[in-house]
């Protein structure tokens, strides 16, 4: 028994240190990802969780909801689609919620919109009474109805590093990388800002920058922005993979390039 574990003890270490060592070395051969930091723990997400994930963040904030009704949020979505914006589902569900066209949350288009999908989860949570002090996966029970609700159970551990992350309670907690475009890429930022202002509408005060900013990296691809600054760090496209990195300049507010 004691020969197995070391064995394992040794594998995993040697896994660890052959995936650092290549993150340094050749760090766009890991592909693009996006990495999720807290003092709570750390959670690998791909380009379009994360997305999703700071998306529905924006929305929270828009509506004045507290940070414990994110986190009912993400439950949901992690079970339900694992973050993803799904074009198919149980009978007619779709998108991140997998909410059903036929019972009235919108149109397939509509609900395949994660904006639109994320407010409508919120107005529906909105109306369950008392749902700040519900277990969070009753409340989302409350909300979705479905077959098996303790399932939301399961995700709540990582529903609140998420959220600490995407509601810029935490700081420098969300980075991603992705290899360079084989093409010139201009950066589309009145585009990026015309999105964010559609999930977070026009509050840009210095009390939301990290959750701005965390919206812009994770679009940054999208939109081809090449540099995220906010307070005294940067993050870059081209050094993702490092996370935010000591800034020359101080700014106030968020800017991207």
């Amino acid at each position: 028994m004691t020969v197995v574990v070391i064995v394992a003890l040794l594998g995993a270490a040697i896994f660890y240190g052959a995936y650092h060592l290549l993150k340094r070395t050749e760090p766009f051969a890991l592909g693009e990802h996006c990495m999720v930091t807290t003092p709570d723990g750390t959670l690998d997400l791909d380009i379009e969780q994360a997305q999703v994930a700071a998306t529905i963040a924006a929305v929270a904030v828009r509506r004045k909801l507290p940070e414990r009704a994110l986190q009912i949020a993400y439950v949901t979505a992690i079970q339900e689609s694992k973050l993803a914006n799904l074009p198919y589902g149980d009978r007619d569900s779709v998108g991140v919620f997998q909410q059903r066209p036929s019972m009235g949350w919108g149109t397939p288009e509509q609900l395949q919109d994660p904006v639109y999908a994320a407010r409508k989860f919120f107005a529906a949570l909105e109306k369950v009474r008392h749902y700040t002090t519900l277990p969070l996966h009753e409340a989302a029970q409350a909300v979705q109805r479905s077959a098996d609700g303790s399932a939301y159970a399961d995700h709540e551990y990582n529903a609140k590093i998420l959220s600490a992350a995407f509601i810029g309670r935490v700081p420098q907690a969300v980075h991603c990388w992705y290899p360079p475009s084989d093409k010139p890429v201009t950066p589309q930022a009145v585009a990026a800002r015309k999105q964010l202002v559609r999930a977070l509408g026009t509050d840009s005060s210095t009390k939301r920058g990290w959750l701005i900013a965390a919206w812009y990296v994770t679009h940054a691809q999208k939109y081809g922005l090449r540099q995220v600054r906010y307070e005294g760090v940067t993050w870059t496209a081209a050094s993702g993979h490092d996370g935010w990195r000591k800034a020359t300049k101080p700014v106030a507010t968020v800017q991207v390039a």
